[in-house]
């Protein structure tokens, strides 16, 4: 165990668990197959931080080799063409450098002096160069010249002035001047070489052409894209002159490039530029000697992610399907073939659909799997679809702890007969002739999805008696653009509402649940779900809203996500469609709230101001409802980023619920 947590003595999840649990992320299989290298998470609870350790694993035998474990951070670990060479960005040195390990000799070289944080570290095919995203500074804007400071005054500090539609960010405040470019860097040190030019952004998936000669990428190199944000285009860069060239013009976003082992085929992802909520990503390959794009799979009703090439004539990708994530491959002629759908297990909190992979032409797939009790190992799939498990990271934790079991259920919402699929996780010790509490909890997005994975948040819940249940209500992702567009100009309405309210019929239908002691909480998208429906309804006996949005007249144009909000999610400008934007707020339903209310925000969220929550929480103070207000020092949006914050986002939902319980449940 790689965490400096004590496992508790219970035989149930506890709060304190949270800091013993790991799991792994970024495996990067190596060019020959044999083995893998991942990062290895745990939690610090001396330091309420992630340890993000690196470790090889030998695919043949399973066994675990530690490449880089201490207290350091590591991460974007990316093998050289010839196995021989790992390269990582890690902060051993003081700040964040790249470094270059020699696997034979076991010894490593800081290789960078950037000055900046590095993404998309990518080695060319010879070997010999590292490929680079970083920001370059821009100068900050000044609109008056200030009289000149005395020697030794002590005046305020300068103001900061704006001129720029995109201008802050979640978790990381307002953006500094600047632009991200592609820069290239000598694999044994050197100095590092910008090769793009421009007052765009430059980053993203990097792929060498084969000569060594060109670096192709994604940008939006529009002039007004910061009003554009669904349009992207290929490019190519010559490493030598700097020289752009345009690879494609299609309206929509083409990225995620990458080369066929031989240099001669390019495949990309590509989105439309249709101002809807939710977008499929298709797959495309780009002919690199006539410049020919052509479609796979067109039809294709599900999102494509993370293409990689296993042959010169297939690759792997991934994709999410009811609820779980999975592994498949695909011909240059289109013929999917499904390998798993076990791919999961690198979110903790909530049940999110996660989890990575990685192929190549060695014929092996890494990628990470779990299940609903366990977060993501290591494991392999072949092309004929057998998994083997490589890695067991939370055996000595949850080995002997009795986790609260899920369930799949099925039902028909109550606004039109649409299928909508749900889970519910029952108390360990579960007991069918008791009744139980039952705590309804919304997902995020609202184009994401949960499934029958592994969930801190939900297990401790499930812990403490509670029988917990969550569904992908319309707009979720993984059942294809036609159900994920059913809330397009609805988010948050009666519709959605009514795919959760069904799932609490069918649930009591079920008859272990305690009518009388219904709750439900959500955060994000979840929270909005949940302001909006203690509005239309008095039957839980209490709420948990978590980061809402609660008046999109006033959040469109005060959080960071604006520009792309509204053009997407509402008919027009807010002020031009007043009523559409308020229709859509809980604020609108505050009137008819009843239920006692917890609100809960990051104090530094700008996805979802605590202006919002502040809204509520004095609205519903005015009307005498029972409510209480959790801020979090120093949380964005991310509000359980943190272990500590996880554990005081449930425990605090926990107590907030159990005030209002009644007695006559199950113990």
């Amino acid at each position: 165990m790689l965490s400096s947590a004590l496992v508790s003595a219970s035989s149930t999840f506890e709060a304190e668990d949270i800091f013993a649990l790991e799991y792994a992320s970024s495996v990067k299989l190596s060019p020959n197959g044999k083995k893998v290298v991942y990062i290895r998470n745990s939690n610090n609870i001396m330091t309420d931080n992630k340890n993000k350790n690196l470790w090889l694993v030998d695919v043949k035998s399973g066994e675990q080799t530690p490449l880089f474990s201490n207290g350091n951070q590591y991460s974007q670990p990316t093998w050289s063409p010839d196995g021989k060479k790992i390269a990582f960005v890690s902060n051993e040195t003081g700040s964040k450098q790249i470094h270059v390990h020699y696997i034979a000799e076991n010894k490593t070289a800081m290789v960078s002096q950037v000055q900046a944080s590095v993404s998309s570290l990518t080695w060319s095919p010879d070997g010999r160069w590292l490929a680079f995203s970083q920001k370059v500074k821009g100068k900050k804007t000044k609109l008056a010249k200030m009289p000149k400071k005395p020697k030794g005054a002590k005046w305020a500090e300068p103001v900061i002035v704006i001129d720029k539609a995109y201008y802050q960010a979640d978790g990381s405040g307002l953006i500094k001047p600047g632009y991200n470019h592609i820069f290239v860097l000598p694999a044994d040190g050197g100095t590092a070489r910008q090769v793009t030019s421009g007052e765009y952004h430059h980053k993203g998936t990097l792929a060498w052409t084969k000569d060594n000669q060109n670096i192709v990428f994604s940008a939006n190199r529009i002039s007004d894209w910061e009003y554009k944000r669904l349009e992207g285009d290929l490019f190519s860069v010559a490493v030598n002159t700097g020289e752009i060239t345009q690879l494609t013009s299609t309206p929509g976003n083409e990225y995620n490039p990458t080369f066929s082992e031989n240099g001669k085929s390019l495949a990309f992802l590509s989105g439309s530029n249709e101002l809807n909520p939710y977008r499929n990503a298709k797959l495309n390959i780009l002919n690199w000697g006539s410049k020919k794009v052509t479609p796979l799979a067109a039809d294709f009703d599900r999102s494509v992610r993370s293409p990689k090439w296993i042959s010169s004539s297939s690759l792997a990708f991934s994709y999410d399907d009811f609820g779980k994530r999975k592994i498949a491959t695909i011909t240059t002629k289109g013929k999917i073939k499904d390998l798993t759908d076990t791919v999961t297990g690198t979110t903790l909190g909530r049940p999110y659909i996660s989890g990575e992979f990685d192929a190549n032409t060695s014929g092996k797939i890494v990628f990470t799997t779990g299940s609903s009790e366990r977060p993501a190992d290591v494991a392999m799939v072949s092309t004929r679809g057998k998994v083997k498990q490589l890695t067991s990271l939370n055996e000595d934790l949850l080995a002997h702890k009795k986790l609260g079991e899920m369930h799949e259920i099925n039902y028909k919402s109550s606004f039109d007969g649409e299928e909508i699929q749900g889970w519910y996780i029952t108390p360990p010790d579960f007991d069918p002739t008791k009744k139980y509490p039952l705590i309804l909890e919304v997902h995020g997005g609202p184009h994401l999805a949960y499934g029958p994975h592994f969930t801190a948040e939900l297990q401790r819940f499930a812990a403490q008696g509670y029988v917990v249940f969550y569904d992908n209500h319309r707009g979720s992702s993984s059942y294809g653009e036609r159900f994920a567009m059913l809330l397009k100009y609805k988010y948050s309405s009666k519709e959605d509402f009514a795919d959760h309210n069904s799932g609490v019929d069918a649930m009591i239908d079920l008859g272990f649940i305690d009518d009388k002691n219904l709750f439900i909480a959500g955060g994000s998208a979840g929270g909005i779900a949940t302001a909006y429906a203690i509005g239309l309804t008095d039957r839980f006996a209490a709420a948990a809203v978590v980061k809402p949005v609660i008046n999109w007249l006033s959040k469109v144009l005060t959080a960071d996500s604006g520009l792309g909000q509204i053009p997407t999610q509402f008919p027009g400008m807010p002020w031009d469609h007043v009523e559409h934007y308020w229709q859509r707020s809980p604020m609108s339903l505050v009137g008819n709230v009843t239920t006692p209310t917890l609100l809960m925000t990051g104090e530094e969220d700008l996805r979802t101001p605590m202006a919002q929550t502040e809204q509520y929480y004095q609205a519903l103070k005015l009307r005498k409802i029972d409510t209480v207000l959790v801020k979090v020092p120093g949380a964005p949006h991310g509000i359980a980023g943190k272990p500590s914050r996880m554990i005081t986002k449930i425990e605090h939902t926990l107590a907030w619920f159990e005030k209002y319980k009644t007695e006559r449940t199950a113990k």
